[in-house]
């Protein structure tokens, strides 16, 4: 879960120091909006991944999809 607009999106701040989202980094599932992010927002983020971890089967790990999107960021 990628929690308020510098972790989503890098923010404001477009320079070199500054990674323009963890999701080019590590995958995500739920991103948060807001700056800071209102706390009805992260909660709702927090229900967002308890439906994923609830209706998500253990195999998606292993799939094709999974392992390409691991592959992508460069994950083994």
């Amino acid at each position: 879960m990628a929690v308020g607009a510098c972790a989503s999106s890098g923010g404001i701040f477009d320079t070199y120091s500054v990674l323009q989202g963890i999701d080019q980094v590590i995958p995500v599932d739920v991103y948060v909006p807001g700056c800071p992010p209102r706390p009805e927002a992260i909660i709702d983020g927090v229900l967002k991944i308890q439906d994923l971890v609830q209706n998500e089967s253990l195999r998606r790990r292993t799939g094709d999809q999974y392992k390409a999107l691991l592959d992508g960021y460069g994950i083994q």
